[in-house]
């Protein structure tokens, strides 16, 4: 076991940014008024779980249903986009009919453990130390419980005004992001399909 904090640094910041939980806040408010109370263990706990799960058997468990690394991001992509079209255009294509309400879909997956995140893992095994990723791992689960915890703190300081502008706001940059996802994961799809005919 190798723990190097320049590494636990490291892969903190970029599952921070890919995860991005206080830009996700806009929909967590939106689910919230629609589902009911988040309970943030349980989203939390199941996403932290999830992701573990993933990191150790993600790319042999997809090998086995014959899914790759880009059609799985790309999938994720979808569930993205029409989260987008939900923010922006005010309409509700998703039906949140979970026993648990939204706390395990979708906050928990696709929102804090979805393809973004799982892509990161196994990008982020290739160049660190497991136990130095989990480190990470667990310090931004830390931090989406808290900011979970407090959704309804920041609704009441930003009013309904500011939920609604960071609503649109955001719904932009999750269809900016669900685009550049399918961009990325098509185009190493192409490519492959390519060598293959070469071959």
């Amino acid at each position: 076991m190798n723990i190097n904090y320049l590494e636990i640094i490291s892969a903190f910041i970029v599952l921070f940014a890919v995860i991005d939980i206080l830009g996700s806040l806009p929909i967590v408010l939106d689910l919230q008024k629609k589902s009911g109370p988040i309970k943030a263990f349980q989203a939390t706990s199941v996403a932290f779980t999830i992701m573990i799960v993933f990191l150790f058997v993600g790319e042999a468990l997809l090998g086995l249903f014959g899914v790759d690394i880009s059609s799985f991001a790309i999938a994720g992509s979808f569930v993205l986009l029409i989260m987008a079209f939900e923010m922006i255009l005010g309409v509700e294509i998703f039906r949140h009919d979970s026993p648990s309400g939204a706390s395990i879909v979708p906050i928990a997956f696709p929102l804090i453990a979805g393809a973004g995140s799982f892509t990161t893992l196994l990008s982020l095994r290739a160049e660190f130390e497991t136990v130095n990723i989990i480190i990470a791992l667990f310090l931004n689960i830390v931090v989406v419980f808290f900011v979970l915890k407090s959704s309804s703190f920041v609704e009441r300081v930003i009013g309904q005004g500011g939920i609604y502008v960071l609503k649109k706001f955001f719904g932009i940059i999750l269809l900016a992001m669900a685009i550049k996802l399918f961009m990325t994961n098509f185009g190493n799809i192409v490519i492959d399909f390519i060598k293959n005919l070469n071959i």
